[in-house]
Order: structure tokens, then C-alpha cells, then sequence
């Protein structure tokens, strides 16, 4: 019987590249008008993709795998739909300012939770979810407080946090490649 694939680099992928996007218009490089741009990329690789990853750290029996992919890729379809029911007037988030912020201040509480456990993992993933649960504290804190300089900051903490995911992504995908260390984790 053949070895089980890792699941882990797709996933890592598919969280990385839809948050440093995301992150690059929170924290001003790219306009807001980029926004859209997210939508399908939220859907396809951030929710989906590693909605599949968290399924398949359930058949390897990793808990904090299959619970940390399986609830962020759901966090991108809920993201994706906000904005595309927003967008499209079937939702109206003209007051949802708070409701938002306290979302993303609870995804913070979660993260916070799973942070604890990455003090038994690799730093690499303390790294990201430390990151991870700053930056959505900064987000939640801006839509609760209606303080954009927390929203820029969040942006910039999630940029670290979607590129050292990308990084977990590319480290597993060598590292197994090559059957040795070439990348650290």
C-alpha cells in the first residue's frame, strides 16, 4: 500500500497565497478596488483547497491539521461569501461594522487557542499562527474600534503571516522532494 501524501503543503499553500493577496490590499499596497480579486482565489485555493487538506490530516490522524485547514478554508468561503453577498446587495453590511470585527476578534480567539498548541510543533508554525492571531486582532480591533490604522497594521502582520505559510509550503514540498533538509522548518 502506497504512502499517504502530505497534506500539509497544500494546504499551506492555499492559506498563504489568499492571505498575503488579502493582506496586500489591508495593508495598503494594492487598492481596495482589488478586493474582488480575492473572491474566486478565496473560494478555490484558500477555502477549497485546504478544506481538502484538512480532510485528508483527518485520515493521517493529525488532529491540529485537519482542525486548523478544515476551519480557515471555511474562514475563506465565509470571507467570499461577506463580500460577494455584500457586494451584490443580497446581504446588508451597511451597519455590519461591528458584527464583522467581532468575527474576525473571535477567528482571533481561535487562533489564539491553536497558537497554543504549535508550542508542541514546529517554530514555523508557532510563527505563523502567532502572526496569524495578531493580525486578526489588528482587523477585528479596526471594525470594532473604526480604527483604520489597526486595519493597515493588521495587513502588514498578515503580509509575514501568508508569506511565511508559503514558505511551510515550499519547505515540506523540498524537503520531502529531496528526502533530506534543504529548507528549515
Amino acid at each position: 500500500m502506497a504512502d499517504t501524501a502530505n497534506p500539509a503543503p497544500l494546504g499551506l499553500a492555499g492559506f498563504g497565497l489568499t492571505t498575503v493577496l488579502l493582506s496586500s490590499i489591508n495593508a495598503g499596497l494594492l487598492p481596495a478596488a482589488g478586493e474582488p480579486v480575492v473572491i474566486p482565489l478565496a473560494i478555490a485555493f484558500g477555502g477549497t483547497a485546504q478544506l481538502i487538506a484538512g480532510i485528508m490530516e483527518f485520515k493521517t490522524g493529525n488532529v491540529f491539521g485537519a482542525t486548523a485547514f478544515t476551519a480557515y478554508g471555511a474562514f475563506w468561503w465565509w470571507f467570499a461569501l461577506l463580500l460577494l453577498l455584500g457586494g451584490n446587495h443580497l446581504l446588508d453590511l451597511s451597519g455590519a461594522s461591528s458584527a464583522i470585527g467581532l468575527c474576525l476578534l473571535l477567528w482571533g480567539v481561535f487562533t489564539l487557542g491553536l497558537w497554543v498548541s504549535t508550542f508542541a510543533l514546529s517554530r514555523l508554525l508557532f510563527l505563523i499562527f502567532l502572526t496569524l492571531w495578531i493580525a486578526f486582532f489588528l482587523l477585528g480591533g479596526s471594525a470594532v474600534l473604526g480604527m483604520p490604522g489597526l486595519h493597515q497594521a493588521g495587513g502588514w502582520v498578515g503580509l509575514l503571516c501568508g508569506a511565511l505559510a508559503m514558505y511551510g509550503s515550499f519547505a515540506h514540498v523540498a524537503n520531502a522532494s529531496y528526502g533530506r533538509i534543504v529548507a528549515p522548518m
